[in-house]
C-alpha cells in the first residue's frame, strides 16, 4: 500500500374420493429449472363449512414447495381457508389470509413449518370457510418445486421498480451467531433478528444482508419479517468462517458446505465453485484484519490461494472494532493491480444495532451504494459484480459519488471498461453531492493523484473534470472523497482503462 493510502485508511411459508373426482383435476407441465403442478377445481354451497382433501404428489429430491392459490366470488364473501399436510404430518394453515407460501428445508412463510421435504402424497386442505347458495367458484394451485428465486430471496418482487443508488450494509449478525443487544434488564443477550432489521430501517437504508457465521437460520426469520419492512430489502446472506478466512455468500439460502479443509471441500477454491453453483455471490471479508489468536480465522491466507476470477467482491472497508475500520485495501488493490476486477464493497460487521450511529461498526457504518435497475435481491447483486458500487464509510443518507470516463470510442462509468488508444484523450467527469469542503481526489492505479480543475469541494452539488492522456497500457482509476484532514468518506470503485 502506498503511504497516500496508509494516512487514508488510517483516518477513518374431507369429502369422499367420490366427490374430490369431481371438484379438481391436476395435471403436471414442465417449466424452465422446475417441476409445477396446477390443482383446478369448483366449490358449491354443498361444501360449505366442509373440507375439500386435493392430494398431490411431490417427487423424490425436492427441497421447497411455493404454493399460488386463486379463488373467485371473494366479492361474493366465498373465503376458502389452506392447510397443507405432508405424508408424515401437519406443515401449516393460514387460513384465508395468504395466496403465496413457501415451505422449504430451512425456512418457511409464516403458518408453515420448515423441515425436510418428503417425497410421497402430500395433501392441499381447503376449508371451506363461507359460499353462498348461488356462488359456485373456481379454484386454481400453482405447485412450484425449487424454484429458484424462492433460494435466493425473501420476495419475488422489487420493494422498488426504480433504477438508481439504493444503500445497504452487507455484514450484520445477529442472535443466530454472536451479535448482541441489552435486554429489558439491561443484560446483554442474543440479539433478535428485529432488532438488527429495525435499527437498519431507522438509519433509513434500503437493504441489509445478516451475515450469520456458517448459518442459515436466519432466513426463516427474514422470510417472515420481509412483509413488513416493505421499504428494507433482506438480501439472504451467510458469513463463510474458516481457519484462514472468511468470505460472506450473498444470494443463497441453500446450505453450504463451510468445512475447508474436509474431503468434502478441501479447499476454498472448491467452496468458491459450489457457491458460484448454486447462484451466489462470494465476497472476501475484512482480507487484511488482524489474525491469529487476536482474531480467529479472520485474515484472509487461505492454502492454496484462491483463484480471484471465483471472486466477484472483496469487502475493502470493514467496520471494525468499533474504534476505526478495517480496510481491505492493500488486498484489493493488489489484485486490481494482477488484472482482476472484484468489486470493492463495505459492511459494518455490526454485532451491536444498538451502538450510535456513524461509528465505525455501528449499522450501516460503513454503507455499500449500489445502482441497480431496482431494488430486489437480483438487481443489487447484478449491480455490485458490475462494480456499480462507492462505499459510504460513515453512512450518510445523501452523499453521492459517480465517476465517468469517456474519449472518442465511447463512456464507462464505474466498474465499467474503456479502450482507450496510445495518446487518446481521456476525459473524467466526477459527480459529488453533499461533500461541502471535503476533497475530491482521482488516482491512476491506487498510486497516481491527478490534477483537476476543482479538487476542494466548494458547493453541495458538484462536477470536477480532469483529462488524462492515455499511454494505451491497461490502467485503473478510481474516485475519492476525503476530509481535509485526509480522512476518507467515499471511495468509489475503478473505471478500467483498457482491461
Amino acid at each position: 500500500m502506498s503511504a497516500n493510502l496508509s494516512v487514508r485508511v488510517s483516518q477513518f411459508l374431507a369429502i369422499p374420493v367420490l366427490l374430490l373426482a369431481c371438484a379438481f383435476a391436476a395435471l403436471a407441465q414442465n417449466v424452465p429449472n422446475h417441476a409445477q403442478v396446477v390443482l383446478k377445481g369448483t366449490v358449491t354451497y354443498a361444501q360449505n363449512k366442509t373440507f375439500i382433501d386435493v392430494p398431490f404428489d411431490v417427487p423424490a429430491g425436492v427441497h421447497r414447495l411455493t404454493l399460488d392459490i386463486r379463488y373467485t366470488d371473494h366479492e361474493k364473501q366465498t373465503v376458502l381457508d389452506t392447510g397443507v399436510f405432508d405424508p408424515y404430518r401437519f406443515r401449516g394453515n393460514s387460513g384465508s389470509n395468504k395466496s403465496h407460501f413457501t415451505i422449504g428445508e430451512t425456512d418457511a412463510t409464516p403458518s408453515f413449518l420448515p423441515g425436510a421435504i418428503p417425497a410421497g402424497k402430500w395433501h392441499l386442505n381447503l376449508g371451506v370457510s363461507n359460499i353462498r347458495p348461488e356462488v359456485i367458484s373456481s379454484y386454481e394451485v400453482d405447485i412450484f418445486f425449487d424454484r429458484p428465486i424462492d433460494d435466493q430471496a425473501f420476495t419475488d418482487r422489487a420493494l422498488n421498480g426504480n433504477q438508481g443508488w439504493y444503500r445497504g450494509d452487507l455484514h450484520m449478525h445477529t442472535a443466530h451467531s454472536d451479535g448482541s443487544c441489552p435486554n429489558q434488564s439491561g443484560q446483554l443477550v442474543p440479539c433478535p433478528v428485529f432488532v438488527t432489521a429495525q435499527a437498519a430501517a431507522k438509519r433509513g437504508l434500503d437493504f441489509i444482508a445478516i451475515s450469520d457465521h456458517n448459518s442459515i437460520s436466519q432466513a426463516d426469520a427474514l422470510r417472515e419479517l420481509q412483509p413488513y419492512f416493505d421499504r428494507l430489502l433482506f438480501i439472504p446472506a451467510r458469513e463463510i468462517t474458516t481457519f484462514a478466512g472468511h468470505a460472506n455468500l450473498f444470494g443463497t439460502i441453500r446450505f453450504l458446505d463451510y468445512r475447508v479443509g474436509t474431503a468434502d471441500v478441501p479447499d476454498v477454491n472448491v467452496l468458491a465453485r459450489k457457491a458460484r453453483d448454486l447462484g451466489g455471490l462470494l465476497s472476501i471479508s475484512h482480507p487484511d484484519a488482524p489474525g491469529g489468536e487476536i482474531c480467529r480465522g479472520c485474515r484472509w491466507e487461505p492454502k492454496p490461494a484462491v483463484d480471484m476470477h471465483l471472486i466477484p467482491a472483496v469487502e475493502v472497508i470493514n467496520g471494525g472494532d468499533g474504534e476505526g475500520f478495517f480496510p481491505g485495501l492493500q488486498f484489493w488493490e493488489t489484485q486490481l493491480a494482477q488484472g482482476y476486477r472484484p468489486t470493492a464493497i463495505g459492511g459494518s460487521d455490526n454485532h451491536r444495532p444498538d451502538e450510535p450511529p456513524q461509528k465505525p461498526g455501528s449499522v450501516g457504518s460503513p454503507t455499500t451504494v449500489v445502482h441497480a435497475t431496482e431494488l430486489s435481491m437480483p438487481a443489487i447483486l447484478d449491480g455490485i459484480r458490475a462494480g456499480h458500487v462507492f462505499i459510504d464509510l460513515y453512512g450518510s443518507t445523501d452523499r453521492l459519488l459517480e465517476m465517468n470516463a469517456s474519449d472518442s470510442q465511447g463512456k464507462a462509468g464505474m466498474g465499467d471498461s474503456l479502450s482507450a488508444a496510445a495518446d487518446e484523450d481521456v476525459k473524467l467527469s466526477i459527480h459529488v453531492e453533499h461533500c461541502l469542503s471535503d476533497r475530491v481526489q482521482v488516482l491512476l492505479d491506487g498510486q497516481k493523484p491527478l490534477a483537476l480543475d476543482q479538487p476542494i469541494l466548494m458547493g453541495p452539488d458538484l462536477t470536477v473534470t480532469t483529462t488524462w492522456k492515455s499511454d494505451g497500457k491497461r490502467h485503473w482509476v478510481l474516485a475519492e472523497v476525503q476530509d481535509l484532514t485526509g480522512a476518507l468518506y467515499l471511495l468509489g470503485n475503478p473505471v478500467y482503462i483498457n482491461y
